[in-house]
């Protein structure tokens, strides 16, 4: 058997949130982020040459996706299509905390905002 556990406490760190990138631990096809994050925060406008997958797990944030502005809440799962604009804010009073899973082994952003 051959796998990989990886302690979150081990991985890159922006903030508040963990990165994993799959390259770098057993070469996974995929990246994540575990984004928990206070009020009124969250990244810039961005794109990505591949899909990314936002799970809310905790709390409620605001995506701009393209040119549509949504709310998501805990339960629900936001998908961005390659290739497409996008951002998001914690919208909520608590804390947000998300999954963000990027179809790809490295993290490729091409930041759009400064």
């Amino acid at each position: 058997m051959n796998y990989t556990i990886v302690n979150t406490d081990e991985l890159a760190h922006s903030g508040d949130s963990r990165e994993f990138e799959g390259y770098l631990f057993g070469n996974a096809g995929v990246c994540v982020i575990l984004v928990d994050v206070a009020p009124g925060k969250g990244p810039k406008l961005h794109q990505h040459p591949y899909e990314e997958v936002f799970i809310i797990q905790e709390g409620s944030a605001t995506y701009t996706i393209g040119l549509t502005t949504l709310e998501a809440t805990a339960g629900q799962i936001a998908i961005v299509p390659p290739g497409m604009p996008h951002k998001f804010v914690n919208s909520g009073p608590g804390r947000l905390r998300q999954v963000d899973i990027h179809h790809s082994p490295r993290f490729i952003t091409q930041w759009l905002e400064d």
